[in-house]
C-alpha cells in the first residue's frame, strides 16, 4: 500500500528533503558542466566518466530514498516532489518545487501541477 502523509508528517520531512535537494542540485550542475565539457571536446577540471557515473549514482540514491518513503519525484530539473495525501476525503498530492520555502500547495491527484493550489 502507498504511504498516505498527514500535512504535518510532510512538513515535517520537508527540511530533510531540502538538505537532499542541495546535494541533488550540486550534483546537476557538476553533471551539466561535465558533459558540456566532454561535448566540446576539452576536458572538465571537475572530471570525467567516472566523475559523471558517481553524480549519477548518488542522485539515483536520494531519489531511491524519497521512492522508499513514500514521496513521489515529479522532476529533478527543477526538483519537483509530490506527497500522496488526503483532505477532505479527496485524494491529493501536497506538492513541493525547488525553490520553495514551505510545503504551501497542493493539487487534486487527477489534475497534476496545474491544478496546484495553496494549502489552508
Amino acid at each position: 500500500m502507498d504511504r498516505i502523509f498527514t500535512v504535518d508528517e510532510a512538513r515535517a520531512l520537508l527540511p530533510e528533503v531540502v538538505e537532499d535537494v542541495r546535494v541533488v542540485i550540486a550534483a546537476r550542475a557538476d553533471l551539466a558542466e561535465i558533459e558540456y565539457d566532454r561535448r566540446t571536446g576539452g576536458g572538465s577540471p571537475l572530471g570525467g566518466l567516472p566523475e559523471v557515473k558517481g553524480l549519477q549514482a548518488r542522485i539515483e540514491e536520494i531519489l531511491s530514498g524519497w521512492i522508499e518513503r513514500g514521496i513521489e519525484v515529479k522532476g529533478i530539473a527543477p526538483v519537483l516532489i509530490d506527497f500522496p495525501a488526503v483532505l477532505d476525503g479527496v485524494s491529493v498530492r501536497l506538492c513541493w518545487i525547488e525553490g520553495e520555502r514551505e510545503l504551501g500547495w497542493y493539487h487534486r491527484t487527477e489534475l497534476g501541477f496545474t491544478g496546484r493550489r495553496p494549502l489552508r
